[in-house]
């Protein structure tokens, strides 16, 4: 049996110090924000290589204000990707605006940066790329298009804490950087959280106010806000991981890289990072033939797997009035198809590895020559 995440394993290993944690912010009393929460926020900021960090109740959140804080409203366009998880497109709904799809790079996976400049229109106003898995979006041509037409970038980085393009952090490229900290997440909390990283001290500051209900101090609503402010129990849970941050992404670097070299002779595609980048492997995902049989093979084996995302987001049934078909985003679809995630977390041994990797070989994949 090798289960597809195991946050009981990771529980164990800190133990001691987030009971003691969770226990010293439950006797503060301080339950919304407070200084456990201010103090993660000022550790998370140093660690993305940025000026400021705002903590969250929710990574859907933690987009949703930045779209707001931006200036993207009714009428506005913006610019994504439809393989992601469907918060992406909802956050951009919330804020009033349409979401325009383009397709991803059959290589990466990620947002296709040539696609990028024919969706512009004149109502456009944002770009949203998604560092999908783990792996940073191609973000220079990216942000070159964004500059020379004057729109926002907002960074989805849900799945890429500590991620890195060209030696820079996910979220300290764009103007903004979204992150969730959902329990399964690289850095989880211990229930929902995120978080809006910005180098910029003007947006930090309207981010602030439109999280606490838009108020400068109590009482004192300037702007009509929201309630998507952190619990103290979370930026405590969350202070204690950000010690082990690094280590943990470099277990699941190396358990991807064991991947990788076992792999490497079966019928599959496999992530390809480019050598620019720092893949920090949320999730270790195979281009597969034959998906649906080897995901209920896998399954009755005794292996945990997953499908990331088995529906694009231009497909599913929610957001038929967007106007999408079938068709529409080829590499999207195909991909769709064949994705399956195999079990990576920091605590994933080698044997695990190979056991996961035999139950493959038994599925009579084709051999490479």
């Amino acid at each position: 049996m090798v289960p597809f995440l195991d946050l009981k394993a990771q529980y164990r290993q800190i133990k001691p110090e987030v009971d003691a944690a969770i226990s010293r912010a439950i006797e503060s009393t301080q339950f919304v924000l407070g200084p456990e929460v201010s103090a993660f926020e000022k550790c998370f900021a140093e660690y993305c290589n940025v000026g400021h960090c705002l903590a969250v109740n929710s990574g859907t959140s933690a987009l949703h204000l930045a779209l707001v804080a931006a200036g993207v409203g009714p009428g506005d366009e913006v610019i994504t990707v439809s393989m992601t998880f469907v918060a992406t497109t909802a956050a951009v709904l919330y804020s009033g605006a349409k979401p325009v799809f383009v397709d991803v790079d059959p290589v990466t996976w990620t947002m296709d940066p040539a696609q990028v400049e024919a969706a512009i229109t004149e109502r456009t106003k944002a770009i949203l790329p998604v560092h999908l898995h783990g792996l940073m979006a191609d973000m220079d041509p990216i942000m070159e298009i964004a500059r020379r037409r004057g729109l926002v970038v907002i960074e989805d980085a849900a799945q890429a804490h500590g991620a890195e393009y060209k030696g820079r952090r996910a979220g300290s490229i764009g103007d903004f950087g979204c992150f969730s900290f959902y329990p399964g997440k690289n850095l989880g909390a211990y229930g929902e959280g995120g978080a809006v990283v910005t180098n910029q001290p003007e947006l930090a500051k309207r981010v602030a106010l439109l999280r606490d209900w838009g108020q400068e101090t109590k009482y004192n609503h300037v702007v009509s806000g929201y309630n998507y402010r952190m619990d103290g129990i979370q930026g405590a849970v969350l202070n204690v991981k950000m010690n082990y941050i690094e280590a943990w992404t470099e277990g699941r670097r190396a358990a991807a890289a064991d991947y990788d070299r076992q792999l490497a002779k079966l019928e599959c595609v496999r992530p390809q990072p480019p050598a620019h980048s720092r893949h920090v492997y949320h999730v270790y995902a195979l281009c597969l033939p034959r998906r649906d049989e080897t995901l209920s093979m896998l399954q009755q084996a005794g292996i945990g797997v997953g499908i990331h995302y088995p529906v694009p987001v231009h497909l599913q049934k929610a957001y038929a009035d967007l106007g999408y078909r079938a068709g529409d985003l080829p590499v999207t679809e195909g991909l769709a198809k064949r994705f399956l995630s195999l079990p990576i977390y920091p605590e994933l041994r080698p044997e695990h590895v190979a056991e996961v990797v035999e139950q493959l070989r038994k599925i009579r994949f084709v051999e490479a020559a």
